[in-house]
């Protein structure tokens, strides 16, 4: 493990935001605290699983607090029902990572000169090393499992595929240009890395990256038994590359994301829920009946997306749904049909899908801009989405400025919406005649509310029925010819509403032990012992666990227990 990596937290001018800052590591879940309560019983949990099943936990970045204290609760979890847990942690190995963010956490001036392990690892170390502190479980670090000649390799192979093919860069299958496009996109914020100077640079630092991850998770999987495997995101640069190497050695594994709802996770099985909601299979949820009690769950929890009254990833802070003042500022006229186009940030998940009319959002508004300049008997409004300046990742490269860019001048009927309007977005889908989507989850309110809903990217509505899916250009704009739209069949809005309360009340897994904050950790450990994570005391839990040691669908009973946010109050 290396030991120069000093935690440089005080010069990274971060402030009090995030975890970094040492008086917030107390709000770091305290294991050795609240194991030290029943160490006899935590001794023997670990004891009894040592011929368990293994179950790696490849957190790897430590700076990411919350995934550190999710994943930290669900080894205590997992040892509790007999599995033999490990971790692996990243101490500074990699070179550029997730964690990295441009104006953020380290410039892009350092990150390209290889100066992130003097610039942020010492911090992130620690975060992660805080949060595993008293488990007692085994902890792998990447510089344990790479040597000075796996670096010099991994930097000449970055240096040698030119700059055009390393999106696709895929050698032995394994897609390591794919993750580490994703993640230089991420780190700038922007949908194109040839509007940044070091856009090349900063690409090549992801791309060797990758490999390292790569080669550590090769070398640390060579001749050990390994059952299963869990962590976040399973996108980007580690995990999305972790994610490969494990699916290559045939190892079973689940991938989490917070959910919308406070408290609530996505697990999935295989890959990361990005992909695996754009394939799920509709018998899932299309045989579901719904009670009138389960009807109105989902429409309490929909009518709360209008506000985010019961979220914990929200991108509007006082949405406003005024349609009248919204039409006098923005030059909307009530009596000519509205389309309205719902657009993603433009750097957020640039993966490959399948099936999509377009692979790029930019490419399909300037079409259905130039679509409706044809049309003077209709009106566009372009919504931007607001996380584009809200998000935890906030945009350096604006949509309406690469529109702009793409088509000049707008029409006279297109009106843009920029991220700053106040104008709440399902107030203005509701005035829609249409709604055309790129990969918004919006999507699945929308349908679920009546709307008629247009695909053109990968919205998880895509295939599922509950919306219009063209699955090339000429396809959709075959059906933009056809617009305005009728309303769209009772049968496809019960669909969807089947659909909304699979995604958000049981694929949305709620965890007892977590409240909310409000702050960076997002949430913060509320038991007092191990008591309240063994097997029966957590519905939301016992799924979760179920399904990293045995394969069972990752889905909460909400038709038995409730939707399970009803304690977590707004902080």
């Amino acid at each position: 493990m290396r030991d120069d990596i000093p935690d440089r937290t005080g010069a990274l001018g971060l402030g009090e935001s995030g975890p970094f800052a040492p008086e917030r590591r107390e709000l770091l879940t305290d294991w050795k605290r609240l194991l030290a309560v029943d160490h006899a019983g935590w001794s023997a949990a670990r004891a009894a699983s040592a011929g368990g099943p293994r179950v790696l936990i490849p957190t790897m970045v430590g700076g990411l607090a919350h995934a550190g204290m999710v994943e930290s609760l669900l080894a205590v979890a997992l040892t509790l029902r007999g599995a033999a847990v490990e971790f692996v942690l990243c101490d500074g190995a990699l070179g550029a990572c997730q964690l990295a963010v441009h104006g953020s956490t380290v410039p892009a001036g350092r990150l390209a000169a290889g100066e992130l392990d003097r610039a942020l690892c010492g911090a992130c170390h620690a975060v992660g090393t805080r949060i595993l502190d008293g488990l007692e479980l085994p902890v792998h670090r990447l510089s344990d499992l790479l040597s000075l000649d796996d670096r010099a390799a991994a930097a000449a192979e970055a240096a040698g595929v030119p700059l055009g093919d390393i999106a696709a860069y895929a050698p032995g299958g394994l897609p390591l240009g794919e993750h580490a496009m994703a993640g230089a996109l991420r780190f700038f914020a922007v949908g194109d890395l040839s509007v940044e100077p070091l856009g090349e640079a900063v690409l090549r630092r992801y791309l060797a990256a990758s490999r390292l991850a790569e080669r550590a998770t090769t070398r640390l999987l060579a001749g050990r038994r390994v059952e299963r495997a869990v962590f976040h995101h399973g996108i980007y640069v580690p995990q999305g590359v972790v994610r490969a190497v494990l699916a290559r050695a045939g190892t079973p594994l689940a991938t989490w994301n917070p959910g919308y709802r406070r408290g609530c996770f996505f697990f999935s099985h295989g890959d990361t829920y990005h992909h695996t909601m754009l394939d799920e299979p509709p018998d899932a949820w299309n045989t579901l009946i719904l009670a009138d009690d389960d009807r109105a769950a989902l429409a309490s929890y929909l009518r709360s997306r209008m506000d985010g009254s019961r979220d914990w990833i929200w991108f509007h802070d006082a949405p406003d749904d005024d349609i009248d003042a919204f039409a006098v500022r923005s030059g909307l006229d009530p009596s000519r049909p509205l389309i309205g186009a719902f657009s993603n940030v433009l750097w957020d998940a640039r993966l490959h899908f399948r099936g999509n009319a377009y692979a790029d959002q930019v490419e399909w508004l300037a079409d259905t801009v130039e679509w409706a300049s044809g049309r003077p008997d209709i009106q566009l409004a372009i919504r931007v989405h607001p996380a584009e300046i809200r998000g935890s990742v906030r945009s350096r490269q604006r949509l309406i400025d690469a529109l702009r860019d793409r088509v000049g001048r707008m029409p006279q009927n297109v009106i843009l919406v920029p991220p700053d309007d106040p104008v709440s977005s399902y107030a203005l889908a509701a005035v829609c005649r249409t709604v055309l989507v790129f990969g918004t989850k919006a999507a699945i309110e929308f349908a679920a509310a009546g709307l008629d809903v247009v695909t053109a990217g990968d919205a998880w509505t895509r295939g599922k029925g509950v919306s219009r899916d063209p699955e090339s250009r000429a396809g959709y704009l075959k059906l933009l010819d056809r617009l305005p739209a009728d309303a769209p069949p009772a049968a496809r809005i019960e669909r969807a509403r089947r659909y909304a309360y699979h995604v958000f009340l049981r694929r949305m897994i709620p965890l007892a032990a977590f409240e909310p904050t409000g702050e960076d950790p997002p949430l913060r450990l509320t038991i007092d012992g191990l008591d309240a994570l063994r097997p029966g005391c957590d519905p939301g839990l016992d799924a979760i666990c179920d399904g990293i040691l045995t394969g069972a669908p990752f889905e909460y009973d909400a038709q038995r227990y409730g939707a399970g946010d009803g304690r977590l109050e707004a902080p």
